[in-house]
């Protein structure tokens, strides 16, 4: 199914919250334990790391790291997970006890931001992922929420759907499932086997949330730039998807578009007032949908 090692991707993206928290004033998102869930040292390795990718991508190019990072990864990253943690406080005012499901989590902080104790969140990752951060949090003696929950799966070998219900996921329970930045490297029949293990374990009016590229036609030159990145660090992106296939994959397995962002979307909600130069990428959109099916 999804495929999850100790992601250098996702520390990229955890480095990318952190600088932006850390050094923009007008704040997309906010994510001010990303830098201590990385540390110094790591951070600096990322930094230096990112450094040399842009610059094997652009070998001439007189532009710092900092500016690759706002050129090519936070349009993605920073909108994404701000509207992933906008519905998801919608969707926790709308029911008084829920679970948050966060399928490949990475170097997430949210369970550590997290004031809403009826929020059960359950955290998916590979075990090395999954131990690297869990070892962080122990070296800075931070204290495990008794509503979190640490999953480790093998995403390739089990399904999403056992593995939750053998660490005490309630299908009963409305959840809000979140699956950002893995749909990028998949298939589409290989991101329907997700929908279908997730609706056989959701409860009607749970959600999914998740970003996808739309890569089909012209790419601009960030995306490709990305895309060479991505791959030299093993993640090798797909050509994306079109709404109208996605849209029939969810309605398949039970689930109905509740929300719809386009790269045009996106570019008015989080960028259109900035007075830097950060802008929405052009490829990528968000959806929200929501499980129709019956109780279970």
């Amino acid at each position: 199914m999804l495929e999850k090692t100790e992601s250098m991707t996702a520390k990229v993206c955890a480095f990318t919250r952190a600088y932006h928290s850390y050094f923009t004033r007008d704040k997309i998102y906010d994510d001010y334990l990303a830098y201590d869930l990385l540390g110094r040292e790591e951070y600096d390795s990322i930094k230096d790391l990112i450094a040399s990718l842009f610059k094997s991508t652009e070998p001439n190019e007189k532009r710092s790291w900092n500016e690759a990072i706002e050129e090519l990864v936070s349009p993605i990253i920073l909108p994404r997970i701000r509207y992933a943690e906008t519905k998801l406080k919608e969707f926790a005012t709308e029911n008084e006890f829920c679970q948050y499901v966060i399928c490949g989590a990475g170097v997430d902080s949210f369970s550590f931001r997290n004031e809403n104790p009826n929020i059960e969140v359950f955290e998916l990752d590979h075990p090395d992922t999954q131990r690297y951060k869990l070892d962080r949090i122990q070296k800075m003696e931070w204290t495990i929420p008794k509503n979190v929950h640490f999953v480790p799966i093998d995403f390739k070998q089990q399904s999403m759907a056992d593995v939750l219900m053998a660490h005490g996921f309630n299908p009963a329970v409305k959840t809000f499932f979140s699956i950002l930045g893995v749909s990028y490297y998949l298939s589409l029949d290989t991101l329907e086997t997700v929908f279908s293990s997730l609706s056989r374990i959701s409860a009607g009016g749970s959600c999914l949330v998740f970003d996808y590229p739309d890569l089909k036609g012209h790419q601009d030159k960030h995306f490709k730039k990305l895309k060479h990145i991505t791959a030299t660090l093993g993640e090798t992106m797909q050509e994306g998807f079109s709404y109208e296939s996605l849209e029939d994959k969810l309605l398949i397995n039970g689930y109905s578009v509740l929300d719809y962002k386009s790269p045009e979307h996106i570019q008015k909600i989080y960028f259109d007032s900035r007075e830097d130069q950060l802008c929405a990428s052009n490829h990528v959109h968000f959806i929200l949908a929501n499980y129709k099916g019956g109780e279970n």
